[in-house]
């Protein structure tokens, strides 16, 4: 199967372009993407704007939620695995990759990923930002880019194997249910123990050990204290990355 990628030369966000289609009703196919030469409006979580540099990918998809599928905000996750299997034939060990949670691909240690889920009606747009050519100047984080490691790969020929990919994902996530995910997910994220500090919506800050996902996906730290925390939402910083 050869998915459908939509190529728009210039929009706000493919996010929004998406959101606004469902909510038109517009009928928008499970597994079609819709893909950006530039946002002028991309953003990130927590409402960040987000750069659009040449030749990055920038994509939107959506699911549509059924009543035997794991929960919603765990499509971050699967995305994480999409993505994962999509770069790491092209870094081929030249730089370590590891997944942070819930939504970023490190490279080096570095942000080279992100990813942005949304809410419409019964579906969930999941938008994904790869640095390919170039990487953002961001103020609180280290980036990085594939262009960094060697030629910058063929933004078309990417967008068609993530799409890909995130077919064979998706199916699996439904078929399987999350706790394969989880498993995989785990070992090709940060270190068991490595630091991470979590700053939670409410503007709480904890930090701790990363100990593992829950049966749910939310991140578990172990504290100080030797108690472990639940995290189910916030901005993870992995300390020292």
């Amino acid at each position: 199967m050869n998915p459908r990628i939509e190529i728009l030369a210039e929009t706000g966000s493919t996010n929004a372009d998406l959101a606004a289609r469902l909510a038109s009703g517009e009928h928008v196919a499970e597994g079609a993407w819709l893909v950006a030469d530039r946002q002028t409006a991309g953003k990130g979580r927590q409402g960040r704007a987000w750069s659009d540099g040449s030749g990055n990918f920038m994509g939107s998809t959506i699911v549509r939620r059924g009543p035997n599928d794991p929960a919603a905000p765990t499509l971050a996750l699967l995305a994480g695995l999409a993505l994962y299997e999509t770069v790491s034939p092209l870094v081929a060990g030249a730089a370590p990759l590891a997944l942070k949670w819930p939504n970023d691909l490190m490279l080096g240690g570095a942000k080279l990923a992100g990813i942005l889920l949304e809410g419409v009606g019964d579906a969930v747009i999941v938008g994904i930002g790869v640095n390919l050519a170039q990487a953002p100047d961001l103020p609180d984080r280290r980036t990085a880019a594939l262009a960094d490691l060697g030629p910058a790969p063929d933004r078309d020929l990417f967008a068609r194997e993530l799409a890909s990919i995130w077919i064979v994902e998706l199916d699996r996530w439904r078929q399987f249910g999350l706790d394969p995910v989880l498993r995989r997910w785990t070992a090709l994220a940060h270190a068991a123990g490595s630091n991470l500090t979590v700053h939670e919506p409410d503007g709480t800050t904890v930090s701790g050990a990363f100990a593992g996902l829950a049966q749910d996906g939310a991140l578990q730290l172990r504290l100080a204290d030797g108690n472990t925390r639940i995290v189910h939402a916030g901005d993870v910083h992995w300390e020292g990355r």
